[in-house]
């Protein structure tokens, strides 16, 4: 079978697709703030392309947490300032390790004919970074190998052993673009991911997120100030009594066959809950050197929606692309896609095939839970209606 590069490129000269700068950009948008404003703005002057589209996380995002805004939200936010076309990453790609989450959003890059990608790191060294990606390496838990001085002496010394999860995942996009044609950019983040604290106008999206619970005015550092204050903040603790029934009620067999729940994680967890009085003394009281926070976040966010690892096992290859979003642009470039044979276009819910659609309809309204019985109904309703379209003059 051909790469999917010479396939697209094919049908480009065939003239089915005209040749186009298509820049791709992976996002989680949680919320989406002035750094992912700066961003938007970099990949278009780095690029110069003639559109720009966006993979984004939906309900939950890449660490196992529920978003802070739902994603018809975060869609609107991102097409009101400068994305032409959201696609959804689907639930069981997000809520993975950054391996499988990189995979997954450049084939959906690929499959769109994205030309460029632009993400954002720590380091900002390209040349580095492509050398970590050019080894024989799982990025999953390279941070922690590399800490115990495992191997890869070379590329070790070039970053100083200092790896921070934008860099370990922009080596992860980079493995995941070989082979595809897609070139890579690099643009340095103005904070670091975990910064809990708001120091100017381009704060992490965790700090936000922390202001934003404590009440704290966030309106200089996102454009979903107003959407922030006006709706229900969502965070794990909506989450917890519902995580104590289950770990508490289901046996072993049961909970063994929930997707991520690896290496008896499912004894472990079901121990500690036994004490935890919420979700902080729970994860904190959970964390080991064997299982990281992320790790078992991504394992209780699978145990929340009842994911199985068997229904993941047998879910197709991605070909078909969930539209949440776009603008005139990223309509009109979405309509030369009607006659491929590779790639498939859902702008409705119904397009989507019915293994993906069962998991993300369950996802949907395990988060729609943590909502007021209205908003829950109408954030369900709202999952098998059709994309946004974003007009400026609206």
């Amino acid at each position: 079978m051909e790469p999917l590069s010479f396939i697209i490129h094919r049908y480009r000269s065939y003239g089915i697709l005209i040749e186009m700068k298509i820049t791709g950009l992976i996002t989680e948008y949680n919320p989406f703030h002035n750094g992912h404003l700066y961003h938007i703005q970099k990949a278009r002057e780095i690029t110069q392309c003639d559109l720009l589209i966006c993979v984004m996380s939906g309900h939950f995002v890449q660490r196992g947490e529920p978003t802070i805004l739902n994603k018809w939200q975060r869609t609107q936010a991102a097409l009101e300032h400068g994305v032409d076309l959201v696609l959804e990453l689907p639930y069981p790609y997000v809520v993975q390790s950054a391996k499988h989450f990189a995979n997954a959003s450049v084939r959906i890059l690929e499959l769109v004919g994205c030309t460029d990608i632009v993400f954002g790191s720590e380091s900002n060294d390209l040349e580095s970074l492509q050398l970590m990606a050019e080894l024989p390496i799982n990025v999953d838990g390279l941070k922690e190998h590399l800490s115990q001085g495992m191997g890869y002496p070379k590329a070790y010394g070039m970053v100083h052993g200092s790896y921070h999860p934008n860099d370990i995942l922009a080596i992860a996009y980079l493995k995941a673009i070989q082979n595809t044609g897609i070139q890579a950019h690099t643009i340095a983040r103005t904070n670091h991911y975990h910064d809990e604290s708001i120091s100017s106008d381009i704060a992490s999206a965790t700090a936000i997120r922390k202001a934003v619970r404590l009440n704290q005015d966030v309106s200089n550092t996102t454009p979903m100030a107003e959407a922030l204050k006006q709706t229900k903040p969502i965070s794990w603790d909506n989450y917890f009594t519902y995580i104590q029934t289950k770990l508490i009620s289901l046996d072993k067999q049961d909970l063994s066959e929930i997707f991520l729940m690896d290496e008896g994680l499912e004894n472990h967890l079901t121990k500690q809950i036994k004490h935890a009085t919420d979700f902080e003394s729970f994860i904190q009281a959970s964390i080991s050197k064997r299982y990281t926070r992320a790790r078992i976040q991504r394992a209780l966010t699978h145990l929340l929606t009842h994911t199985k690892r068997c229904e993941i096992k047998k879910l197709a290859p991605i070909t078909t692309l969930r539209v949440l979003g776009f603008n005139e642009k990223g309509q009109d470039y979405l309509k030369r896609f009607r006659d491929l044979e590779y790639v498939h276009i859902a702008s409705r819910f119904n397009q989507v095939p019915s293994s993906y659609r069962t998991i993300e309809m369950r996802a949907t309204s395990v988060y729609a839970h943590a909502l007021d019985v209205e908003e829950r109904l109408k954030l369900i309703q709202r999952e098998i209606e059709g994309p946004i379209l974003y007009k400026k003059s609206t």
